[in-house]
């Protein structure tokens, strides 16, 4: 039986639940970094917040793509990445003293979704299905 099935159907992963785990953990991690206080960091060059926003979420959307055999769940799962990547910086706002809400921020992450994305119609798409086969035959090095 699919773990997931329908528009998110998985592809044929031979450990589906570690790699749609590992995924959601990095959601997981994104959401908490985005609503944690980070003022004890140091401060990133001019900018550099606008990078990590679009290297996180273009990390993400990529990683789905490897995960989901539908390009519709594709799609999908990158317009809930944007719609998360918006309602975090919402949140920041409303929720937090130490966080404020940037558009700019909401911008960056959305072209990181696009960037991850555009990895669906790539040979790139293929790389974790081939890693999992290659782990279990035991030929990775």
């Amino acid at each position: 039986m699919a773990l997931v099935s329908g528009v998110f159907a998985l592809r044929p992963f031979r450990r589906p639940r570690l790699w749609l785990g590992l995924w959601l953990l990095a959601v997981a991690v994104v959401m908490v970094l985005s609503l944690a206080n980070l003022s004890r960091l140091p401060p990133v060059p001019e900018g550099g917040d606008k990078v990590e926003h679009f290297l996180a979420y273009a990390l993400l959307a990529a990683s789905a793509m490897q995960l989901f055999a539908r390009r519709t769940g594709c799609i999908v799962v990158a317009l809930l990445l944007v719609a998360m990547g918006a309602g975090l910086e919402f949140a920041q706002g409303a929720l937090t003293t130490t966080r404020m809400a940037d558009p700019r921020d909401a911008l960056a992450n959305t072209l990181g979704v696009l960037a991850g994305l555009a990895t669906l119609f790539t040979p790139l798409r293929g790389l974790l299905l081939a890693f999992d086969a290659r782990l279990l035959s035991g030929r990775a090095s």
